[in-house]
């Protein structure tokens, strides 16, 4: 179903060469253009106008088709946000317990619509805050959870068969499911009423965000692991995040993100097929998240070509037939690596900016990013007004009343095809390595990345990326960052109950209990056995997080990432 005929793309030619020759080289006379050349944020040349030349020999049905439908480039439901609004998950957590506790429910009062918890750096590590390494570090980038008696408190009149509950957490990730699980039980709240995502994505861990405990083998084993439980188990839940958001934040190109996130979801479900999983068993389950970055055509069109690219590796690689194995399912959140410290309040227009892409794009859920991030975790009223701009985008432009307003643009569509041909040529280098485990281990993906954050630096030291308030319009006097009214609370206080509190769990539970279950648990990893059931034991037995993962490290070891060159 071509869109153009060859007798009117010719004629158009025609006239393409006349404006080029006879109008254009006038206008450059009396107006140069700002640069010698025009890029997108991954360096793809950008032209002057783009026009049904540009989409020569393009198909409808096989590049588009209709929302709902494959490949699935317009949405993956036929009504989108027609029907319901993406879900606004704002990114909530920091100090202990009882201050997350009133965040949630500060944000549901406001409007958030679905929970996502944030844990301090010890908890993301998998140590307990009386660890000598979680010295100074207990609540400061997220809320501190190293027992179930932690989530207790954090969901304490938030009934979990009725809210969603996103957690960014990797490779203690199946020890905080298990917490998770065992407050719903105590809540009465059944197995098929509990919702929510874990991220559990150990192998972006390795190419970006670094927060990695063990090797790459059986990191990935205990990801599945969970996964392969919760399918089973949790009707409702996402066991995994496949994310690409920490591989942008690191520095790598939209091109980057796109080809390395579908590359990890490659990996997962061929380790999970290995378990004898049929793909129409596990695949409904699998979800996405995105960095939604500040050149807003190439997110947009980052988006669309990563649903068509799934559908197209979930139905001719791996044989996918229901539809939903098809769907490419994902959250986004605003770039935090594009806010600034200086004139921080631009960074409200940035997110704006930014939230629009991801919805223009066909998200499934969005957090919005807020103004005071350079400085710390986000004020009340920081994360009230990113939240309400999310509420400005849904209810009052319009643009969530038509479903993929932007297909059909010239530009929009050729972006699109450009930025999948890109990506595909990144997935195939990674398949000849034999997959994205074996490129993580030669440390391809990481040398990458790497690459492209200096690149990036360099273009913004030298003045060919602009920056408001960095590179360009800079303002000398930055009086506008001591008006910021930052969060404040006492880091040491929280520390001194955390620990206290953790060692009353220790003290108070049945000890035979306790190390019987730590037993049960060291046996099954050294048998290779799925963990979670005797995770799940231990978390009921209040082990803490710390000696959970302790055991583990036991029998696995922990990785010390090589130098790269």
């Amino acid at each position: 179903m071509p869109l153009f005929d060859e007798k009117s793309l010719e004629r158009l030619e025609k006239e393409i060469e006349r404006w080029e020759r006879e109008v254009v080289p006038q206008w450059l006379k009396r107006l140069p253009e700002r640069m010698e050349e025009f890029t997108t944020l991954s360096g793809i040349p950008v032209k002057r106008v783009y026009t049904p030349l540009d989409l020569r020999g393009f198909d409808y049905m096989e590049k588009l088709g209709l929302p709902g439908e494959y490949p699935y480039t317009r949405g993956i439901h036929a009504t989108m946000y027609r029907a319901r609004i993406w879900t606004m998950r704002m990114f909530s957590g920091y100090g202990g317990p009882e201050e997350t506790n009133q965040r949630l429910k500060y944000l549901i009062k406001h409007g958030e619509t679905g929970l996502s918890l944030a844990f301090d750096y010890p908890t993301l590590i998998g140590l307990d805050p009386d660890d000598p390494m979680a010295r100074g570090e207990v609540g400061i980038v997220g809320v501190s959870v190293p027992t179930v008696v932690d989530m207790e408190v954090i969901f304490r009149d938030i009934n979990l068969g009725e809210v969603t509950t996103n957690m960014t957490i990797n490779p203690p990730a199946p020890v905080l499911l298990s917490f998770y699980v065992a407050v719903a039980e105590k809540q009465g709240v059944p197995y098929h009423k509990i919702g929510g995502t874990t991220q559990n994505d150990p192998l972006k861990e390795f190419i970006a965000q670094k927060s990695y405990v063990f090797p790459p083998e059986p990191a990935v084993k205990i990801a599945m692991d969970l996964v392969e439980w919760s399918i089973r188990n949790l009707p409702k839940w996402n066991p995994i995040s496949i994310s690409g958001y920490h591989i942008r934040e690191a520095g790598a190109t939209a091109v980057q993100e796109l080809a390395f996130t579908l590359a990890d979801g490659i990996e997962y479900v061929r380790q999970l097929r290995a378990r004898g999983m049929d793909v129409d068993e596990f695949a409904p389950r699998l979800s996405f998240f995105f960095d939604a970055h500040i050149n807003f055509f190439e997110e947009i069109a980052k988006f669309r070509a990563a649903r068509r690219m799934w559908a197209r590796i979930m139905r001719e690689w791996f044989g996918a037939r229901k539809a939903r194995s098809m769907w490419l399912r994902f959250h986004t959140q605003t770039a935090g690596v594009s806010l600034t410290a200086q004139q921080p309040w631009l960074n409200i227009v940035r997110t704006a900016i930014e939230a629009l892409a991801a919805v223009l794009g066909g998200t499934q859920s969005l957090h919005t990013n807020a103004f005071d991030e350079p400085f710390r975790v986000p004020s009340e009223l920081a994360a009230k007004i990113a939240l309400r701009t999310q509420q400005v985008i849904a209810y009052e432009t319009g643009v969530a009343d038509v479903i993929d307003p932007l297909g059909g643009s010239y530009y929009v569509e050729w972006l699109t095809d450009e930025m999948e041909e890109r990506a595909w040529r990144i997935i195939e280098r990674i398949e000849r390595m034999g997959g994205m485990l074996e490129a993580v281990k030669k440390g391809y993906p990481q040398r990458e990345v790497t690459e492209a954050s200096y690149q990036f630096q360099r273009e913004v030291e030298e003045g060919k990326r602009l920056i408001v308030g960095v590179n360009i319009f800079r303002e000398e006097d930055e009086e506008e960052i001591r008006k910021v009214p930052l969060l404040e609370f006492d880091q040491e206080e929280i520390e001194r109950r955390q620990v206290e509190r953790v060692r009353r769990v220790r003290e108070a539970r049945d000890r035979a209990r306790w190390e019987r279950a730590l037993s049960e648990l060291r046996r099954a990893a050294e048998r290779g056995e799925n963990l979670m059931p005797y995770i799940l034991g231990a978390v009921k037995a209040y082990a803490t997080l710390g000696e959970i993962m302790g055991t583990l490290k036991g029998v696995y070891g922990t990785y010390v990432e090589p130098p790269i060159y």
